[in-house]
């Protein structure tokens, strides 16, 4: 890993709008923070008029929020588990602002394993296969730095690439079995349910083996090139609800 310089973060920064510009200033000057990085959709430059803005805050030891309090809403380290970690909604000016918190040194840490082809998978609110461990390298990858200094984290590692699909598609397997057996007790419910994750599953197998980061599962369906999956899905029945099962697993091992 290598180190960003300092002077393209500040050109990045004179790009965005006077109250968000503000905003990540005060966001640098937290006691504890050590840079600021944009992420989300318009650091992938696919935003639209409506697009939040979504700001990495990456820390060492400990970070003080209370400057952000007059903002919105503020949720301390900690507070969304050990990977999504915690930060605040915000609305400045007519701007939404989704800020997240990073231990910087908890992001290199993983980001470390995912070199060693290793990753944990944690449950939480809003995803339903889970969100990997390597997910903190992905966001290093993808974020443009807009102050201080960060590690810039390159391509999916090929450890990486080896290891993690034959996991997702373990666990896809597993999910499907679950489907079938809630299919055969008339659990539509539980069927429809462990089908979708298996469909993430399958989604995040796929774009692993490609070499390409995901940050969550918003399009990561379509980024795995399985974007018609969902036609199926609208064909959920009350009945028959195995033979539907089959048919979501042809044509996520297609």
């Amino acid at each position: 890993m290598t180190f960003l310089a300092s002077a393209p973060a500040r050109h990045e920064l004179a790009l965005l709008p006077p109250g968000v510009q503000a905003l990540v200033r005060t966001l640098a000057a937290l006691p504890g923070a050590v840079g600021v990085a944009l992420g989300g959709s318009r650091a992938a430059g696919g935003a639209d008029g409506g697009s939040d803005w979504d700001l990495a805050v990456y820390y060492r030891g400990g970070i003080e929020l209370g400057a952000l309090e007059a903002y919105g809403e503020v949720h301390p380290p900690g507070a969304w588990g050990r990977l999504m970690n915690g930060g605040a909604w915000l609305r400045v000016g007519d701007a939404d602002v989704d800020v997240i918190l990073r231990d910087l040194d908890v992001a290199l840490h993983w980001t470390r394993q995912a070199e060693k082809g290793v990753f944990e998978l944690d449950a939480l609110l809003g995803y339903l296969a889970g969100i990997p461990t390597y997910s903190l390298a992905a966001e290093l990858a993808s974020g443009r730095v807009l102050v201080g200094e960060l590690p810039a984290v390159g391509p999916v590692p090929a450890k990486l690439v080896a290891t993690a699909p034959p996991r997702w598609r373990f666990a896809r397997d597993f999910s499907l079995e679950y489907a079938r057996m809630h299919a055969a007790r008339g659990n539509v419910v539980g069927a429809v349910g462990q089908a979708a994750k298996a469909a993430m599953e399958e989604a995040h197998a796929r774009v692993c083996e490609r070499g390409q980061w995901t940050l969550n599962e918003k399009r990561l369906l379509v980024a795995a090139g399985l974007g018609d999956v969902g036609e199926v899905f609208t064909r959920a029945p009350a009945r028959e609800t195995g033979r539907w099962v089959d048919e979501v697993a042809r044509v996520l091992s297609a």
